[in-house]
């Protein structure tokens, strides 16, 4: 705290940014950890409403894939946002959190948005404003679960046939890097 006036940290648990916040006199952003990714989805909702405007009534912005630090990301920010915010996931495993889904739920309550969790990626993707995903394999994940994880989250690639069944005006956005021909095809 005495170094600079602000930390930012990208670090694996998300128990470090909480013990450096309770500790620091100075802001400290999460950046990125397992549980919570806050700053993309910032700049995901920046792009949106770029894109979109600030009246977001109407649309739908779908996450497809693993549930993740982005999707929790995303389900926080939609609800903050009181935007209509869907998580096509798998069960299981590779499902946001329940505690996150729950937490998204709650503000949605104040906020007006709408937060829901499906195993249908098509319908998920019907009539959306825009197709999120993030890569399959993340960093720290355990590469012996790498071809489990790859079959199971196959369905929710985004694909040309996914793309069309957004709305007309939909967009694509991935956080980067993206791996084509597994999360996102080529085409997309």
């Amino acid at each position: 705290s005495q170094f600079c006036s602000a930390l930012i940290i990208r670090t694996f648990a998300q128990a470090e940014v909480d013990q450096l916040g309770a500790h620091a006199t100075i802001p400290v952003i999460n950046a990125l950890t397992d549980d919570d990714h806050p700053t993309q989805a910032l700049a995901d909702w920046l792009t949106i409403r770029e894109k979109f405007g600030s009246d977001l009534s109407g649309r739908k912005f779908v996450y497809l894939g693993d549930g993740n630090n982005v999707t929790h990301a995303w389900l926080i920010m939609g609800a903050i946002m009181g935007a209509h915010v869907v998580a096509a996931t798998p069960d299981g495993k590779w499902a946001p959190d329940a505690t996150v889904v729950a937490k998204a739920k709650e503000i949605a309550a104040k906020s007006g948005a709408t937060i829901e969790v499906t195993n249908d990626a098509e319908a998920a993707a019907k009539g959306a404003s825009v197709l999120y995903t993030d890569v399959w394999m993340s960093m720290g994940d355990p590469e012996a679960e790498r071809r489990e994880k790859e079959k199971v989250l196959a369905p929710f690639a985004v694909t040309e046939a996914i793309m069309s069944a957004a709305s007309k005006d939909a967009i694509f956005m991935h956080c980067l890097p993206a791996h084509r021909g597994e999360e996102v095809s080529e085409e997309v």
